[in-house]
């Protein structure tokens, strides 16, 4: 879709979609209130007022939310807005303590030789899209963005080997496609064997699902004592229901747990899953973009994945303004400078990842998309909802279309329940994101224009980059 787009005009609020849906934003005054520990807005001689204004009222830096056909916001419109009022007078919410503080990070369990066909099973179909031949992320790598992402909070890898065997030992007899295709497989732990359930994938893109209650359940019995939270990452695709077509992974929040499966993210499959690499953040909030989407919806249906709906009014294992018509749309000359400009710049400045991409710019864009997700689900194991008050890392996702046009950063609402759990501030949050990015700006588009954004808001804040 506008594949030659220059995106000269930006639009920072809801699309005329959003209002059709019945999408109310909360207006400024109640953005405000939502991140003072008092749920008012401060008087107006106080110093919070000042830096409460800064964050709020910068659209260029903190743009609404898109809320285009299909989001997870024209849904579910009347999604309730979590404060940091309301964060903070959660009954179930997990503190980060001194003896519980480390987020731990899971590697993909390798696979035993008695499951060898599971190697295949991570593996798309030949008829699924495009045929690069791109590794998945690394776990390191992941880390590393996380420990930035949580700064004040020591991020580890899991020391416990994990890895997949057959469930029950074969018998003689066993037919080649109960071997191929087992309804159950095994997930050893240190201290145990756990049953995770298996089906034929039934959309064919993957010939298999593991499914992810399971993998929860596994991930809750191995969370160390000193953890706060626990991430498992999996190479495989997930279900969970039986209406399931598929899930990208869930948080149980109340439990600290997560689990990502990393399979749908891979760009090689951006053809058959409609996701627009053109227009994906921060090109997403391109003014042309939002209105060919909103008017070409209907004919081109958007694959839905399983959204993770984390209620953390009840944390417990089972929980995890205007139209586009009046919309604050500016021309490029106009917005020289702002934090989400300035990102776009970063992001067209690199080579296109339309035309003939290289086979490490698709594995940078392939742990980008991770990232963005693995600090998402995380989010939930601090109690954080899912985010109507701005486009923000912590919004809600029906799709992986809408995935890729969301933003890696926190909205001011947000970033106060973050600091607040990890004793960071959000210079030293910043300062150590933008430290990772710029080691992958140079090749990766999500790093590239988070650096710019990063860079843009320092200097709001009168911060040296």
């Amino acid at each position: 879709m506008l594949s030659t787009c220059n995106h000269n005009s930006l639009c920072f609020t809801s699309s005329a979609h959003a209002e059709e849906v019945g999408y109310c934003r909360p207006n400024q005054q109640k953005r405000a209130a939502a991140t003072t520990v008092q749920g008012v807005v401060p008087t107006r001689n106080s110093k919070r007022t000042k830096v409460t204004e800064v964050q709020t009222d910068n659209s260029s830096s903190f743009p609404a939310p898109l809320v285009l056909p299909d989001d997870d916001l024209a849904l579910d419109p009347r999604y309730p807005p979590q404060s940091v009022r309301a964060w903070i007078r959660l009954k179930d919410r997990n503190e980060v303590t001194v003896a519980k503080r480390v987020v731990y990070v899971a590697s993909p369990p390798t696979i035993d030789s008695d499951v060898d066909t599971m190697h295949a099973w991570s593996r798309p179909s030949l008829r699924a899209g495009k045929k690069e031949v791109v590794s998945p992320p690394h776990t390191d790598d992941i880390m590393e963005y996380l420990g930035a992402f949580y700064h004040g909070m020591p991020v580890k890898p899991l020391r416990s080997k994990l890895s997949f065997a057959a469930w029950d030992t074969p018998v003689s007899g066993t037919s080649r496609l109960q071997k191929s295709s087992p309804q159950y497989v095994g997930l050893n732990t240190s201290t145990e064997c756990v049953r995770i359930r298996t089906r034929p994938s039934t959309d064919k893109i993957f010939s298999h699902q593991l499914n992810l209650d399971d993998l929860l359940d596994a991930a809750i019995s191995i969370l160390p004592e000193d953890a706060y939270a626990l991430l498992l990452l999996v190479n495989h695709d997930l279900f969970e229901d039986d209406d399931d077509l598929f899930v990208c992974g869930r948080a149980y929040g109340g439990s600290r747990v997560a689990v990502i499966s990393t399979a749908r993210y891979n760009p090689s499959l951006d053809s058959v899953q409609n996701v627009d690499r053109y227009h994906a953040w921060p090109a997403s909030h391109c003014e042309f973009y939002v209105r060919e989407a909103c008017s070409s919806a209907s004919a081109t249906p958007t694959p839905r994945k399983r959204q993770k709906k984390s209620h953390n009014v009840d944390l417990d294992k089972n929980s995890s303004s205007t139209s586009i018509g009046n919309a604050t749309v500016a021309s490029s000359n106009g917005l020289s400078g702002t934090a989400i400009h300035s990102a776009i710049l970063s992001h067209t400045n690199l080579p296109s990842l339309d035309h003939s991409p290289s086979i490490a710019s698709l594995a940078g864009l392939w742990l980008g998309r991770v990232c963005r997700t693995t600090s998402h689900e995380l989010g939930h194991c601090f109690g954080i909802d899912h985010c109507v008050y701005y486009a923000c890392v912590m919004q809600g996702s029906a799709s992986l279309a809408e995935d890729v046009r969301q933003p890696p950063y926190v909205c001011p609402v947000d970033q106060e329940k973050l600091l607040r759990a990890t004793g960071s501030s959000t210079e030293q949050r910043h300062k150590a994101l933008l430290h990772f990015c710029e080691k992958h700006e140079d090749a990766i588009h999500l790093f590239a224009a988070f650096a710019a954004w990063i860079r843009v808001r320092l200097e709001i804040s009168n911060v040296p980059a």
